[in-house]
């Protein structure tokens, strides 16, 4: 077991969503946390982050940082996200190396996992076939990622390990109708649309795709307890092991902002994969799972946009 109590640790990305929910975590234990703000460290320049990590010198690092977006970004900025991911990856995790840091957990990323895979998706799925490629370029760079930490880890011994985790969503997303994941996405435009008193509103795809969805708040604990109890090399899935359809998801978002127009779906815009569910069986058994349920999670999440960022 790796005691976090009296640990310095840098939460890489602490100004995004999943890294804000680590620190919201964090503080249940007597730790020492390191701050860099992208403003102060930009984590694509290499030389930059190897000469902090050799100053700094963390005990454990959690890599959350990173070039995110929806369908539409991805697909429309694949050599954008590779090329920023994988400078992230490289220089945080190679420069953990020459740091000497004992710790080290990345986070991944569910598209990591081929399009076609057999369904609940085995960590074993890994580059077993084509990915999908609408998100094939930050898809590869994670990989990149998990990878490293895997050969650092068998190679010269480093504790460093990769947890792959599902959708995500909660406090401190970026809404925006076009280039966010689809929940944001979703809260944004359902609202909007409520507000303008709109008859109907218009999604990408068919609606018929599945997806399994992990609050953010739930993440960060699983992040925590798997610094604490995983070491292996190998990736782990983290997710909440629930499936809902888009069409279905998107009508208990309208539920509970009280949309009460029409949704429709525009079919000349691509799906992505039709399914991608995790097999959570790994974490399960070391004792993890999560506590939110959807609904709950939705309702946190709609309270926090109307409080922090948009009046009703």
């Amino acid at each position: 077991m790796f005691d976090l109590n009296h640990k310095k640790i840098w939460v890489a990305g602490e100004t995004g969503m999943v890294g804000r929910a680590v620190l919201r975590a964090l503080q249940q234990y007597n730790v020492k946390l390191l701050s860099a703000p992208h403003d102060e460290l930009d984590l694509t320049n290499q030389r930059k982050v190897y000469d902090w990590l050799k100053i700094n010198k963390p005990d454990l690092i959690i890599m959350t940082a990173g070039k995110v977006g929806g369908i539409g970004a991805n697909n429309a900025d694949k050599a954008g996200f590779l090329h920023e991911n994988l400078a992230m990856a490289q220089n945080v995790i190679h420069g953990a190396y020459l740091a000497k840091v004992s710790k080290l957990v990345y986070l991944g990323s569910s598209c990591i996992y081929p399009k076609q895979a057999e369904q609940p998706i085995q960590e074993e799925a890994l580059l077993t076939a084509p990915l999908e490629p609408t998100n094939e370029g930050y898809a590869l760079a994670k990989i990149a990622g998990v990878k490293l930490c895997e050969f650092y880890n068998l190679q010269y011994g480093c504790d460093f390990i990769s947890a792959m985790p599902c959708n995500l969503y909660g406090s401190h997303d970026h809404f925006d109708a076009e280039k966010s994941h689809v929940i944001p996405a979703m809260i944004l435009k359902l609202h909007e649309a409520k507000k303008s008193g709109q008859s109907n509103t218009k999604f990408w795809g068919t609606g018929a795709p599945l997806r399994e969805f992990l609050y953010v708040d739930d993440l960060a604990n699983g992040i925590l307890y798997l610094a604490q109890h995983y070491n292996a090399p190998h990736p782990i899935n983290i997710g909440s092991g629930v499936e809902i359809t888009i069409k279905n998801l998107a009508q208990m978002i309208a539920d509970i902002i009280g949309y009460e127009g029409r949704i429709e779906f525009d079919d000349s815009k691509p799906d992505g994969t039709i399914r991608k569910c995790l097999d959570n069986k790994r974490v399960n058994a070391l004792g993890w799972k999560a506590k939110t349920l959807l609904e709950q999670g939705l309702k946190q999440t709609y309270d926090w946009f109307l409080s922090t960022n948009f009046s009703a």
